[in-house]
């Protein structure tokens, strides 16, 4: 891409503070070759092509740090079963829950995969975000959790967007393995993962760390093994319950601990000592109905970092809204307008590993970027059902 510069724009760097009301051309953007070269007011415009941004919110492109966005299926029905007083819990046991979707995703082969799966990325696109997390874990067996993985790679041949993998095989028991979860670990879980990085489709390793799933010592082998082939982990963890899976990924350096409802001062404090982000999930909070709220003074006082996502999956978060997600975490978490907006830029870039490569605007960096028909952050945050994009810059080129 030749160099532009990006001019009378309200940018947010989100490379730091968040100011309330950016000042159109108080700093300027160039870019060249999909890189950011410099930021600042001012800049020399010899030979740069002259973007001007009419006074608009120029931003971070948002980043999706937690999705479950391939599946098969649809399990609207369990929505109703909710409404009439089942738990969770309870439609898992039946079957339904993970399981139901596992039924649908083995059926599925790539190419159907990546058509049911488009539609959610269009979504997401469409409100400017331009690095999504893709996770395993509905196929529940060493070949269909390949297919899914996969069919996020193919994704991001199909879109111009950057899909990050992970490996997330220890979400659920299939029917196969019911009571034998040390033995799913060891037959599905490391050897599907092993082939996975020989294959290069995995990006991190994720698990689901609950009273219905997977315990610490169920999991280690498994961390062992990530950390020995060189990949980082994250975990799903205090979700339903305290089930000191935080703490077990804190010892692993996890990048991210995920849902986090039940967790406590002392996790935040294990999280802040390792640099663990908390990614926090207002999509899933919401519809659970859930009322025991993460612990976000601990984490402010911890000084960890919050990231918010859409957790974007068939039963628990049928989200595929960044906007609404930061209405979420305003509304339903008590994040400030700058936490919400962090959280979908920098932040979620560290969750990912990524905060050399994406999340803000700052030299060196991609050239990630959302154009916004506002004036201030809290116009993003503020609105439901509002999307004000502009256009979305993803590596310096303008695709929306």
């Amino acid at each position: 891409m030749p160099a532009t510069l990006w001019t009378n724009a309200r940018v947010v760097t989100a490379d730091g503070g968040i100011p309330r009301a950016p000042q159109p051309g108080a700093l300027e953007v160039l870019t060249e070759g999909g890189q950011i070269l410099a930021v600042g007011p001012a800049l020399p415009r010899a030979g740069a092509a002259i973007m001007d941004c009419a006074g608009r919110l120029l931003t971070p492109a948002p980043i999706d740090c937690h999705t479950h966005l391939v599946f098969g299926g649809d399990r609207a029905t369990e929505f109703e079963m909710r409404l009439d007083g089942v738990p969770y819990a309870q439609i898992a046991a039946q079957g339904g829950g993970i399981r139901a979707s596992m039924r649908a995703t083995r059926a599925m082969d790539v190419d159907s995969l990546v058509a049911a799966s488009l539609p959610r990325l269009d979504h997401l696109l469409a409100e400017g975000t331009g690095t999504v997390e893709v996770k395993s874990g509905y196929g529940l067996s060493v070949a269909a959790e390949l297919t899914m993985l996969r069919a996020a790679r193919a994704l991001g041949q199909a879109r111009r967007v950057r899909i990050c993998t992970t490996w997330l095989a220890a979400h659920a028991l299939p029917p196969d393995y019911e009571g034998r979860p040390e033995a799913y670990i060891a037959e599905v879980a490391i050897p599907g993962l092993t082939a996975a990085h020989a294959e290069g489709l995995v990006d991190a390793v994720d698990s689901f760390c609950e009273t219905i799933a997977f315990t610490p010592d169920q999991l280690a082998p498994l961390y062992d093994h990530a950390r020995a082939l060189g990949l980082p982990v994250k975990i799903h963890a205090e979700q339903l319950s305290q089930s000191g899976g935080t703490a077990f990924a804190c010892g692993y350096n996890a990048l991210s601990a995920d849902h986090l409802e039940h967790a406590t001062a002392a996790d935040a404090q294990a999280m802040a000592a390792s640099g663990t982000v908390a990614v926090l999930l207002p999509g899933a909070f919401y519809t659970l109905r859930e009322t025991v709220l993460p612990p976000v003074a601990a984490f402010r006082a911890a000084g960890v970092s919050m990231a918010l996502a859409t957790d974007c999956n068939p039963g628990t978060s049928p989200l595929t809204s960044i906007l609404l997600t930061m209405n979420m975490g305003a509304t339903l978490f008590r994040l400030t307008v700058a936490e919400c907006l962090l959280a979908v830029t920098a932040h979620a870039a560290r969750a990912l590993g990524l905060q050399d490569v994406t999340g803000r605007i700052a030299p060196g960096l991609a050239a990630d970027m959302a154009l916004w028909d506002v004036q201030t952050p809290a116009q993003l945050v503020a609105r439901i059902g509002f999307n004000p994009l502009h256009a979305r810059i993803y590596q310096g080129e303008r695709v929306a």
